[in-house]
């Protein structure tokens, strides 16, 4: 017996997908919207922006580093039973968050908080594929992907709107209810779980991937504030290297590895997971840099900015689920190759931006932006959780989800680090914040940016288009094998 054989469940399957993307949406914002209330923690808490940053830090890095022993746990003893505990979890986090007095506090409730976003994060996909029948299914986690474009591009404006009329603790607080109505409705909607492993689970190499997350993101973050060239830095990234090096052989001799290295022997899974990689790494540089263009450059005001960048997950909103539906009629390698053309296209667009360009121009670039990142996200997504058994729904659903934060973390830093890069160069002195720099250079470095995330996107593309070959290829040939 399955869940799609069960018509409750199936009655009651787009509620469900409701409450799972209520979760991922809220702790997706989470990694955004504490961005634009750092100043003011700062203020009110009396400390340097650079220390109240690890309020944003803690919560990515804690994420990244439990999310893919929360997924392997969801295999092991039921995802839904994982995702009901990172509810109530991350819900308890939020309140604490707006409670807490000092940097301490925050972020130590931060990591609480985090925690159960692992949770909801790891599993959400996996529960989706499980209970949502193939027809159907392009169609639902295109909604997830929705929520998820949605919870990173909004959040600077929704933070924004909140810090406007209430204090920076309500940033935290607005969980709280949206979260206890998701949990009482959850608690009595969510079907108990069906399929388990009984393995048990490798604590080592989640102990080694936890030490790889946390070499890796300090080296990346601290790099930004402190350069590269620092050789504390260099070895904090080089040792990343080899905890990483060392766990992926001893995940290869353990018999109940965290990670089941054989699902990357499915080239078409790969592919997804690195082309997805690829798109966040893109997105993450509109994320940092254009803010700073549309309010430094066009003149907007911070109101006026939000509702332009806006334009970016409206699109989405509207185009994703469409794709996911077509997905399912047409297959998902051709809109995944479609999308990231039309990605290359907007990326081009945005590197050719300057003081005198004008609004709606700007706008058309950001949709086009939307449009691509919706043709793309839902049909990626469903190829990446088709081509896995059952039994590893969750721990690929985890890998998903880790590889858009740690594509988040890739994008920031190099948008930042090819940014500043450009403008000291062009100014001959290092430049380390966006306020320093005149107009003419940090149009310069956005170009540079724009432009490197334009060329990752065209790597997507190659790597899609082969995928699209070698599906019709293999569509070809089965008729004459048969």
């Amino acid at each position: 017996m399955t869940y799609q054989d069960d018509p409750i469940i199936q009655k009651n399957r787009w509620l469900i997908l409701v409450i799972l993307n209520l979760f991922t949406f809220m702790a997706t914002l989470d990694g955004s919207i504490v961005n634009i209330a750092l100043p003011v923690v700062s203020k009110e808490l009396q400390l340097p922006v650079a220390q109240t940053e690890w309020i944003v830090t803690a919560y990515l890095m804690t994420i990244c580093a439990a999310i893919l022993f929360f997924g392997k746990l969801g295999d092991i003893i039921g995802k839904i039973k994982i995702f009901r505990l990172g509810m109530m979890i991350f819900t308890v986090g939020s309140l604490l968050c707006g409670l807490s007095g000092s940097l301490p506090a925050i972020i130590a409730s931060r990591l609480v908080q985090a925690l159960g976003a692992s949770m909801t994060m790891a599993n959400s996909q996996g529960i989706v594929t499980d209970i949502f029948p193939g027809s159907e299914r392009g169609k639902a986690l295109g909604l997830t992907g929705t929520f998820v474009s949605l919870g990173i591009i909004a959040g600077p404006s929704l933070g924004g709107l909140i810090l406007s009329g209430l204090g920076w603790e309500y940033i935290f607080w607005v969980n709280v209810p949206v979260g206890l109505a998701a949990l009482a409705i959850g608690w009595r909607k969510l079907p108990p779980d069906l399929t388990k492993l009984k393995v048990e689970i490798d604590g080592t190499g989640s102990a080694l991937f936890t030490f790889f997350i946390l070499l890796l993101f300090a080296g990346l973050l601290l790099g930004q504030q402190y350069g590269y060239d620092q050789p504390w830095i260099l070895g904090s990234l080089a040792t990343s290297v080899l905890v990483f090096a060392y766990f992926i052989r001893f995940e290869k001799r353990t018999v109940s590895p965290l990670l089941q290295l054989s699902m990357f022997r499915n080239p078409l899974f790969s592919l997804s997971i690195i082309c997805g990689f690829l798109v966040f790494v893109a997105n993450a540089c509109f994320n940092i840099i254009a803010p700073f263009y549309v309010q430094d450059i066009l003149g907007l005001t911070p109101s006026q900015a939000g509702l332009l960048m806006m334009l970016f997950p409206i699109v989405m909103v509207v185009v994703a689920p469409l794709s996911g539906a077509l997905s399912d009629k047409i297959g998902s390698e051709l809109l995944t190759f479609i999308g990231l053309i039309v990605l290359i296209v907007a990326q081009l667009g945005m590197a050719r931006l300057d003081e005198v360009s004008s609004v709606a121009l700007a706008g058309t670039w950001m949709g086009l932006l939307g449009l691509g990142s919706g043709l793309f996200q839902s049909p990626n997504n469903s190829l990446v959780m088709s081509k896995v058994p059952k039994t590893q729904l969750g721990i690929a659903g985890s890998i998903n989800a880790l590889i858009r934060n740690v594509g988040m973390i890739a994008g920031i830093t190099l948008a930042t680090t090819t940014l500043f890069g450009v403008m000291s160069a062009r100014a001959g002195s290092r430049i380390k914040d966006f306020g320093s720099a005149s107009p003419d250079l940090f149009l310069a470095g956005m170009h540079v940016v724009f432009l490197t995330a334009s060329a990752i996107c065209m790597a997507g593309a190659f790597l899609t288009g082969w995928r699209l070959w070698s599906a019709r290829r293999s569509a070809r040939t089965k008729p004459l094998n048969a």
